[in-house]
């Protein structure tokens, strides 16, 4: 949007996101949002915290359980430095969090607790059955935080003719 010359700017400031939250889930999908949140936490001057939250047993179970951290959290943790240091070399403050139990739970606590004012996640797209089949931690997120959801949709994989 453009601004007319001389206009009182006091407030815009408000309006702008300064801690961006994005979980990610090592999928293909983790390339359509970390595009999206570039560019809008560079024109906002925000800074972004990276979330994966491990929900296999190990993590569901870890504190309860005593258990070590399992090779695929290792995996995990290890993922999220990567993006985090990719985003960190294109200029971008950036932070990763490794979080365990139930994803849109998970998301939320660290949303809160990062101060977060907008969690930006990328979608499947899935509708009807396969949704009811394989849930949604994003319509399950939207349900539990009073924080803004920026929702970008995976681009369908065109089929071949």
């Amino acid at each position: 949007q453009c601004l007319a010359a001389g206009s009182d700017l006091r407030g815009v400031d408000e309006l702008m996101y300064h801690r961006i939250l994005v979980p990610l889930e090592n999928t293909r999908t983790d390339r359509v949002i970390l595009a999206h949140v570039s560019a809008l936490a560079r024109q906002c001057g925000a800074s972004v915290v990276l979330v994966h939250v491990a929900d296999g047993f190990a993590a569901r179970n870890l504190q309860q359980l005593d258990l070590r951290e399992s090779e695929e959290m290792r995996r995990d943790r290890q993922y999220l430095d990567d993006m985090c240091a990719q985003l960190t070399a294109e200029g971008l403050a950036c932070e990763a969090v490794l979080a365990c139990g139930n994803p849109a739970d998970e998301i939320a606590a660290a949303a809160a607790r990062e101060e977060a004012d907008l969690i930006a996640m990328a979608t499947h797209g899935h509708r009807g059955i396969n949704d009811l089949l394989r849930g949604s931690v994003a319509s399950e997120l939207r349900h539990r935080t009073l924080i803004p959801v920026l929702m970008v949709r995976e681009p369908q994989a065109k089929s071949a003719p």
